[in-house]
């Protein structure tokens, strides 16, 4: 069955009385170059475990499913889960889970030790996802996603150009794009371009994300603010607001200007700033 043919889709579709749903992003992959260029920046390996969100009709998952020893496949649609008990049937190595991905419970399936993560996303997923996962305890040896190109981009952006989002992936993680993708690449196509991106973690930092991220959120509260300013919404250690004077004092000792904007600051810079906050 080639699910990469848009009249193959249709008809699967047609036959169990489905359309793509916009709610869920649901925008199926017609391009094969496209298909293999997500295949191998997953470096699948034989023993690999994988996590697969949102596998719709199965598309990827059974090229996944020839390479790996275990797929996972995390499909929330139930109309999709039984298109995939018939486009799946000859993968024994492949199970497929309905649940919603940022609700699941993924200990069962991922106690024998490392795993991989690979998935289709729609905007709405980015965010929550990637924190689920790089916020866990057991970590995925890399994520491999295909999403829209300006999130992408925002994700690996560098200083000038930081954003929440950024600090959030990279405090954990190294992003990088590997490759973009036309929108034409899919049925239905959808508004906007998309890009496959690889997010890898990195050694975990010595300081408490809580009190890591309270420091960030509150330096991108305005972004086109100046850091002093949007600092004030930070109360002290001991409850106490903070003044100017003293918001001005603590980024000067870490080599900031007070003038500067929070896209300006690299990760070791919120770090520092982190670290000495509880000083």
């Amino acid at each position: 069955m080639n699910l990469i043919s848009p009249t193959t889709i249709k008809e699967l579709l047609a036959k169990y009385q489905a359309k793509p749903s916009k709610g869920l992003g649901q925008n199926f992959l017609v391009d094969q170059n496209v298909l293999n260029k997500i295949v191998a920046v997953s470096n699948i390996q034989p023993d690999d475990i994988i996590i697969e969100v949102g596998p719709g009709l199965g598309t990827l998952t059974k090229e996944l499913a020839q390479k790996a020893k275990q797929v996972f496949a995390v499909e929330k649609d139930e109309t999709m889960i039984e298109v995939l008990k018939e486009t799946l049937a000859d993968f024994k190595n492949v199970q497929v889970i309905n649940g919603d991905i940022l609700k699941l419970d993924l200990s069962p399936y991922i106690l024998k030790g490392e795993y991989k993560v690979v998935a289709n996303i729609p905007y709405y997923l980015t965010s929550p996802l990637i924190r689920k996962f790089l916020e866990s305890e057991k970590q995925p040896q890399e994520m491999v996603l295909m999403l829209q190109k300006e999130v992408a981009k925002r994700i690996c952006s560098k200083p000038p150009q930081m954003s929440l989002l950024a600090v959030s992936v990279q405090f954990y993680a190294k992003a990088h794009i590997e490759a973009n993708v036309s929108k034409n690449c899919f049925w239905p196509a959808p508004k906007v371009d998309s890009a496959i991106i690889k997010i890898i973690p990195t050694e975990k930092q010595y300081i408490l994300p809580d009190l890591f991220f309270q420091v960030v959120k509150a330096g991108f509260v305005q972004p086109r603010k100046q850091l002093v300013n949007n600092l004030t919404t930070l109360n002290s250690p001991d409850g106490v607001k903070l003044t100017k004077e003293q918001i001005s004092s603590w980024l000067l000792e870490n080599k900031i200007k007070p003038s500067q904007r929070s896209e300006t600051l690299n990760i070791s810079d919120w770090v520092n700033l982190a670290k000495s906050f509880k000083n």
